[in-house]
């Protein structure tokens, strides 16, 4: 029977349709949540529109459409790309992610890596912005991957550490204890200081981006009304 219900939800007309539910529900939790930002002055540039790589740990995935949805009202024409996994999941992921008016780039460390990074890096070029998990699709939580550093050394576009909290929100049981907002609560958006990596010895840099989207997840977590 439990084998049965997996296939049945990993079949692509159910996980749309759970995308689309899914959708739905985050978006009306988001919308009646009461957004503050924390980092205002970090995140001015993303707002205006300037390439930017918006890096948080997985388990704040759902809550940082509210991150984009403001900046989208500021520019109403700004472009955003997420990186995800070519699994089952990821494509889940990719489908949830455009209800909020993001593209998906198809890729991973170990999966699709090389083209994935072009497509980001083709998308940074053209001005747009990317959003990337550094320990997803599956962790270890707070680990990040070198895809995040290799990124912005290469295209000369800093990193925007981030993270999220909310009054009204329950952790899940997953790997990473992913937050799932809840309607009516008070919000926080946290945006560090960006970092800008260099295109030789990027490599070096990758604990303190890391760091800093630890040091967000700690303020954001810390954070009261």
């Amino acid at each position: 029977m439990r084998a049965m219900l997996k296939r049945i939800l990993q079949h692509p007309r159910i996980q749309a349709l759970l995308a689309f539910v899914l959708g739905g529900y985050l978006g009306f939790a988001l919308r009646t949540t009461r957004w503050i930002v924390v980092g205002q002055e970090a995140f001015a540039p993303f707002e205006a529109g300037a390439p930017v790589i918006a890096a948080f740990w997985h388990e704040h995935l759902p809550l940082m459409p509210a991150l984009f949805l403001r900046a989208r009202r500021v520019t109403p024409g700004l472009r955003m790309h997420v990186l995800v996994s070519r699994s089952r999941d990821g494509r889940f992921i990719g489908a949830l992610m455009a209800r909020f008016g993001l593209s998906a780039a198809y890729g991973s460390t170990s999966r699709g890596g090389a083209a994935g990074l072009r497509e980001l890096l083709a998308a940074l070029e053209a001005g747009g912005g990317v959003v990337i998990t550094p320990d997803g699709p599956r962790g270890p939580r707070r680990q990040a991957a070198m895809g995040v550093a290799q990124l912005a050394g290469l295209s000369g576009v800093p990193v925007l550490p981030c993270a999220a909290a909310s009054t009204r929100l329950r952790r899940l049981g997953s790997w990473d204890r992913m937050m799932l907002p809840l309607p009516w609560g008070r919000g926080v958006l946290i945006c560090r200081p960006a970092i800008a990596l260099p295109r030789e010895g990027w490599e070096a840099r990758l604990d303190e981006v890391a760091a800093a989207m630890t040091d967000a997840s700690a303020v954001a977590e810390a954070w009261r009304p």
